[in-house]
């Protein structure tokens, strides 16, 4: 194991590599990836720079990040053309040269050929690789990983595409540095809720977290229409940790059960096909504001044809009453952006594919189209079902995607709690 020095060895600096990032032709994804898989295993990412495709630039951010980190991670600059030149700097860097590394060559032929193609000159200089680094296969693409050891810091070099990093960073990454490294036991659970405010749910559940012990911390994690409650448990060995951990979600769910909806990765469309497949129930959607973005997360999860039949769009007022079967005494006496129309638009979605549960919203997603007493991000959200139908007015907000969105989460979660007896 590595020993601790007055430098942060188990620190963690992530240098991302590239114009198009600096000009904000793309967003870096990479790092907040990264840093979360590094957290889990109890290291922590101490700086996030990026630089230009410059040599200067480069050698001087991995100079600067060896005085102050032991954990140097490199993404990006590795491709076959010219303007990738991460991997000449990292060899001026090194004090070493270029060299033919066969099992990365039979890597990118493997690739090739299952496209039904031949490696090109260019790409075959993609198993060139600094002589004094460790390869690291990249299954998923061309440009493999390099590691290098220089007193007693680690620096990894990958490929900035997404999910070539990601094979990269959980097949050998993640285990060479925790076999490196002394790694503290470090727990994390997200519960996700949805339904309420970030400072509704802080005041609810405000007698439990003040009550948390000093080694669990907790964070408040919002998204559009999400709410996620990180805990992170330190300090212990890991059975402790893992008691108090269940020991408190168990106080957690007493007080705020009916906004929580799953853990970690759970998302509400396949909690829900999950229980439309096991009680063997059909589901159908009527979509006016929302425009299809139900559909489309529900049939986002594999195997959703097994209880999905089908929705309508029924953005316009004539396709509300010739498909759904709404009269046109409705619209014209409530509007379209109300409780009778919508509970209609429900029922008549229901009755035409013969589902046994059916979603159906309506609203002003915005910017205009609102009214006095109907303002932008009014949504209506009807569910019926055998036996009964429910119908809830919302108000979510001025931001059009953040309402279709926020819609969509909430209409997947009243019928979650109708399928759980809620």
């Amino acid at each position: 194991m590595l020993d601790n020095q007055s430098f942060l060895k188990s620190a963690v600096e992530i240098i991302t590599i590239g114009d198009e990032i600096l000009i904000g032709q793309i967003i870096d994804t990479n790092s907040p990836w990264m840093s979360q898989e590094l957290n889990k295993i109890g290291l922590k990412v101490r700086f996030i720079t990026t630089v230009a495709d410059k040599e200067q630039e480069i050698l001087d951010a991995i100079s600067m990040a060896s005085k102050r980190v032991g954990i140097i991670l490199i993404t990006g600059g590795l491709g076959p053309t010219k303007d990738d030149i991460t991997k000449h700097t990292l060899c001026k860097y090194f004090n070493t040269s270029l060299k033919f590394d066969e099992t990365s060559f039979l890597n990118v032929q493997r690739l090739f050929h299952a496209r039904g193609r031949e490696v090109t000159e260019i790409n075959r200089k993609q198993a060139d690789v600094p002589e004094i680094c460790t390869p690291l296969l990249n299954e998923l693409g061309t440009a493999p990983g390099m590691l290098f050891r220089k007193d007693d810091r680690v620096y990894v070099s990958m490929p900035g595409v997404p999910y070539e990093m990601k094979g990269i960073m959980r097949n050998h990454v993640i285990p060479v540095l925790k076999s490196s490294f002394a790694l503290p036991p470090v727990l994390h659970r997200t519960i996700l809720t949805q339904g309420i405010g970030e400072s509704f749910l802080s005041d609810l559940i405000a007698p439990w977290e003040d009550h948390l012990p000093p080694h669990i911390k907790l964070a408040y994690l919002p998204s559009a229409g999400i709410l996620r409650l990180r805990l992170t448990a330190s300090g212990f060995a890991e059975e402790i940790l893992r008691k108090d951990m269940t020991d408190q979600l168990s106080g957690l769910e007493k007080l705020a059960g009916e906004f929580i909806f799953g853990q970690e990765s759970d998302t509400l469309e396949k909690l829900i096909g999950d229980l439309l497949r096991d009680k063997k129930l059909t589901l159908a959607t009527a979509e006016s504001c929302t425009g299809g973005y139900i559909a489309h997360r529900i049939t986002s999860v594999p195997g959703s044809s097994d209880y999905y039949i089908g929705s309508v769009v029924a953005y316009d007022n004539e396709i509300k009453t010739s498909c759904l079967g709404i009269d046109p005494k409705t619209l014209e006496q409530h509007g379209a952006v109300s409780e009778q129309v919508v509970v209609a638009m429900a029922q008549g979605i229901r009755k035409q594919f013969k589902a046994d549960y059916a979603i159906a919203t309506s609203g002003i997603a915005g910017p205009s189209g609102a009214t006095p007493d109907k303002p932008l991000g009014t949504v209506w959200i009807a569910i019926a079902g055998p036996d009964s139908i429910f119908s809830k007015k919302y108000l979510l907000g001025t931001q059009r995607f953040n309402v279709i969105q926020s819609a969509c989460l909430n209409s997947f979660h009243e019928l979650l709690k109708i399928l759980k007896g809620r």
